[in-house]
Parts: C-alpha cells; sequence; structure tokens
C-alpha cells in the first residue's frame, strides 16, 4: 500500500486547490449539520469546509496515515477518520459528501457511486472532482515508461491508465438516484515555474506507487526516460515558465 508524501503533494498545492473550491462554490446547501471530506489527505480542504459551514460536524476521511498526521497543523475543530474509502459508510445520513481528487485511485465506479449517493440524506449533496488527464502526455508517458523497462510486470499491478470513465457513465449510474446533477469538465491551464515541473507534479500522485516499487537505481532511471519523454512533451514557453494543461470532471449531485 502506497503512503503519500504531503510536503510533495503540496507543492503545487495552490493548482491543486482551485479546482476543489470550483467544486465547493456549486454546493447550494446553506446549512448542513453532517459534512464529509472523503480522501482528504492533507486536511486543508476540509478546513475550508469547516470555515464554509462553521455549524456543520466536519469529518475529514483518508486511508493515508502521513497524510492523516499532517492535519495535526491544523486547529479547525474538524474530526478526522482513519478508513478504506473502498467500504466507508458514515454513522448516519450526510448532508454533504465531499470528494476532491480522491475517488479515480477507486475501482468498481459502478459499486462506489451508487454507494456515496446512498450516504447522502434527501436533499443533501454529493459533491465529486475528478482528474480527468490520462489521456495526455504527463500520463501516457508514465504508461510508456513502464512497458519499455525490465520492471514492467512489476509494476503493471500499480498503473491506473484509465480510471475515470466517460462523463455519461456517471450520469446514467447516479442521475437514477438524485432529483437533479450538475456535470461539468474544465481544462485548468496551470502555469508551473521551476525544473521539470511536470515530472515533480506527478511525483506526488500518479508516479508515487510505482517508484515506491523500485530500487532507488531503478527509480533514477524511470525518472531519466520519464523526464526526457515530458521534457518534449511540454516544452518550456517563451517566459521560461511551463504550461500543463489539466482536464477535470465534477459531479454535484442532490438528492
Amino acid at each position: 500500500v502506497t503512503d503519500w508524501n504531503p510536503a510533495q503533494y503540496l507543492r503545487y498545492g495552490s493548482e491543486r486547490l482551485r479546482p476543489a473550491l470550483d467544486l465547493m462554490s456549486r454546493i447550494q446547501i446553506e446549512s448542513p449539520d453532517i459534512v464529509y471530506d472523503l480522501g482528504c489527505g492533507t486536511g486543508t480542504i476540509t478546513g475550508i469546509l469547516k470555515e464554509r459551514w462553521p455549524g456543520a460536524h466536519v469529518t475529514g476521511v483518508d486511508s493515508s496515515a502521513s497524510m492523516l498526521e499532517r492535519t495535526t497543523d491544523l486547529e479547525t475543530g474538524v474530526n478526522w477518520q482513519y478508513a478504506d474509502l473502498n467500504d466507508w459508510q458514515p454513522e448516519s445520513p450526510a448532508d454533504v459528501v465531499y470528494s476532491n481528487a480522491a475517488l479515480h485511485w477507486l475501482d468498481g465506479h459502478e459499486r462506489l457511486f451508487p454507494r456515496l449517493m446512498n450516504a447522502v440524506k434527501p436533499g443533501g449533496v454529493l459533491a465529486v472532482q475528478m482528474p480527468e488527464n490520462f489521456g495526455a502526455p504527463s500520463h501516457t508517458s508514465i504508461a510508456d515508461t513502464v512497458r519499455e523497462g525490465e520492471w514492467r510486470e512489476r509494476l503493471a499491478p500499480f498503473q491506473r491508465e484509465h480510471p475515470v470513465a466517460k462523463p455519461i457513465f456517471y450520469y446514467d449510474l447516479i442521475s437514477r438516484l438524485c432529483s437533479s446533477i450538475d456535470m461539468w469538465e474544465t481544462t485548468y491551464m496551470h502555469v508551473l515555474e521551476g525544473e521539470d515541473p511536470v515530472v515533480e507534479w506527478t511525483k506526488g500522485t500518479m508516479l508515487r506507487p510505482l517508484l515506491d516499487n523500485l530500487s532507488d537505481e531503478e527509480g533514477v532511471a524511470f525518472l531519466k526516460s520519464y523526464t526526457e519523454k515530458i521534457a518534449k512533451a511540454y516544452p518550456l514557453s517563451s517566459d521560461g515558465k511551463t504550461v500543463l494543461p489539466f482536464k477535470r470532471l465534477f459531479i454535484v449531485a442532490v438528492k
């Protein structure tokens, strides 16, 4: 089981924060009582949920011990729960079940999304954002690098080439379980600075499970090959910065 590196993930925290806030802004509930943040990670977004709804009972849920340890930096009055989202159920139906950039790590979406919709009380909201950038060079180059090396069989179980289905799949799955559904896609043009910033971005997410299953020497070789591909796919712009287009899927369903 891969444990996440909070510092690496937060390296581009501001870019990763914007989709979370965009998702939150479309939740039209004034005074929820029970709010869950699934896959809360470092707890940054969970704290913002608490700020938006200070009277709510807000709980951040995550399966990464190191991420939850990082939440001790926050004094927000939020509750923290260590749990596997594959079988998580709330103690009582929630007003808001929120998940930003987490559910693409789970399989079985045909079972997962109806279960999460059922965790919401009538009039409540399921709000989900998932990356939809798996056809972009930042991600396809990972698969190419896996297939090129002697590590291909060892790393194959940890690859996630197509973890998010087409939007219509999710619409058909949950529209019958809710009174209204708002779905949209956004491509963010992230302007990144520094050396090999796209590589640093993916090191905080999709590369982590792969690198954790390589020796230090193999990891260096893997990153060298991947970095060469990324440099060609994302050349520096005229001002020396790197532009990373990143597509995301948003779902806000009212029960």
